[in-house]
């Protein structure tokens, strides 16, 4: 029983690192791990908002630049956020943070924690990469939202929250475009790739830790199911 989960970098350290919420959260997966042996967990880390203000650096001093150079710096980011779970997590994850989900080993331990790989693309698209490679019958992506909603509800008063959606629907939403610290609720690419092999991803609040639990042992949660 493998799980798949898209740690957005936005809770995880939406400025600095939110240690109130980490210890919560690694209290909650010890105790869904102690329940059951048989559970593994994989979490792939953004990058969150170390990664916007280092882009942001790069972009003003450097003129513009380049996506390359910025997603590189993005990419550096989750890895250090990588590490700081895997550290949190103890024991319980023995092997090393995973760079490149395409290299990546058998599971050894109960949780694997992975980071960026390359540019043109988040970190959303590394967890379909591996939930592919492990056989995981969905990514739960958790960040700063609770669900998808139709259009931006900071900026749009009449968007609506979305329970359900069709891949080719939600990629009509966020286009198919990858933009260096693009902020969608899943990745375009990583879209477009988890619609072609069919794998589900659910979209929900990550510092709902209850509603977290609640997805995490069947029960009715709240979120958006994408495909």
């Amino acid at each position: 029983m493998i799980t798949v989960i898209s740690l957005g970098g936005s809770i995880v350290a939406p400025d600095k690192v939110d240690e109130q919420f980490l210890s919560a959260f690694v209290s909650l997966i010890r105790e869904l791990l102690e329940a059951d042996e048989r559970r593994r967990f994989i979490f792939v880390t953004g990058g969150g908002g170390p990664a916007r203000t280092w882009q942001t650096a790069y972009r003003n001093v450097s003129g513009g630049g380049s996506d390359d150079q910025a997603d590189w710096i993005g990419v550096m980011a989750t890895r250090l956020n990588a590490q700081l779970v895997k550290a949190v997590m103890g024991d319980y994850c023995t092997q090393d943070v995973v760079t490149d989900p395409s290299r990546v080993g058998p599971l050894v331990g109960r949780v694997l924690v992975a980071a960026g790989w390359k540019p043109g693309f988040s970190s959303d698209y590394d967890a379909v990469l591996l939930a592919e490679r492990f056989q995981a019958d969905k990514v739960i992506n958790l960040s700063n939202i609770e669900r998808v909603y139709t259009g931006d509800p900071r900026k749009d008063p009449d968007a609506k929250p979305i329970d359900r959606i069709s891949w080719a629907d939600f990629r009509a939403l966020v286009g198919d475009e990858w933009v260096p610290g693009k902020n969608v609720p899943f990745d375009p690419v990583a879209s477009r790739h988890a619609a072609r092999i069919g794998l589900p991803v659910i979209c929900a609040a990550g510092r709902d830790l209850d509603n977290l639990k609640k997805l995490l042992t069947g029960e009715d949660f709240l979120g958006t199911t994408i495909g």
